[in-house]
């Protein structure tokens, strides 16, 4: 995998690939946890958008305020002739998640779909993903989302927001691979099973607390508040 942090092997994987491609699943497969946590109106910042359906798909749920960046331009120059007419307001950068060039506080919300899990590749291991974490940090409003899609267990995942000093708490979820949950009921067993499971990771700043909130009511909250939804 050492080679899925390297600029050059995606250049030439979506120069022989032309064709739109998702990682681990698509968006519908997220799409509950996802929605959940984005309004209509945000600035969505997708980062490492490669030639991921994703934006259009949610481009027709009402998430039209987005950018997509990548660090390929032929990813990037495909994206911008294929959707230049179904997703007008989606804008296709290309650009390096180690070095976002987006004013401090741009977006509500930052997705990253098996970008964080590429760049763990990288030589420089940690180091690398705490660049990446600053940026998107830096790049958030105070109150901003950071949805992280990710096929690594969370014993393993959360040293990783845990390396700055964002004072982040992890809320997660999983949501069943498609190879178990498409066209065949999973087998109790199975299911405990990390390994059958993609996890979407939501790092918390203490900026989403309200008044005389506890980090620990604030995750209460979250929860109630997502049961909720799902009722209605």
């Amino acid at each position: 995998m050492a080679h899925y942090a390297k600029p050059e092997y995606w250049e030439e994987r979506y120069q022989r690939e032309p064709e739109p491609f998702d990682w681990y699943q698509k968006y519908q497969g997220f799409r509950d946890c996802l929605a959940q946590n984005m309004k209509a109106e945000d600035k969505i910042l997708h980062i490492g958008c490669g030639t991921s359906r994703m934006t259009e798909d949610m481009y027709k749920e009402g998430f039209t305020e987005t950018t997509n960046v990548d660090i390929s331009p032929t990813a990037i120059e495909q994206m911008k002739e294929r959707y230049k007419e179904s997703c007008p307001n989606a804008s296709f950068v290309v650009m390096d998640a180690r070095k976002l060039e987006f004013e401090t506080g741009s977006f509500d919300v930052v997705v990253d779909k098996g970008t964080l899990d590429c760049l763990l590749s990288d030589e420089a291991g940690f180091e690398t993903i705490e660049t990446v974490l600053n940026e998107i940090y830096r790049v958030l409003t105070p109150t901003g989302t950071y949805m992280c899609i990710s096929y690594g267990f969370p014993q393993y995942r959360e040293q990783c927001f845990k390396l700055g000093a964002w004072n982040w708490r992890i809320v997660w979820e999983k949501v069943v691979k498609p190879t178990i949950g498409s066209g065949v009921s999973a087998v109790k067993e199975e299911l405990l099973e990390q390994k059958n499971f993609h996890y979407i990771y939501i790092p918390v700043s203490y900026t989403h607390l309200r008044a005389h909130e506890t980090v620990l009511d604030l995750v209460c909250r979250l929860l109630l508040e997502k049961k909720k939804k799902k009722k209605k």
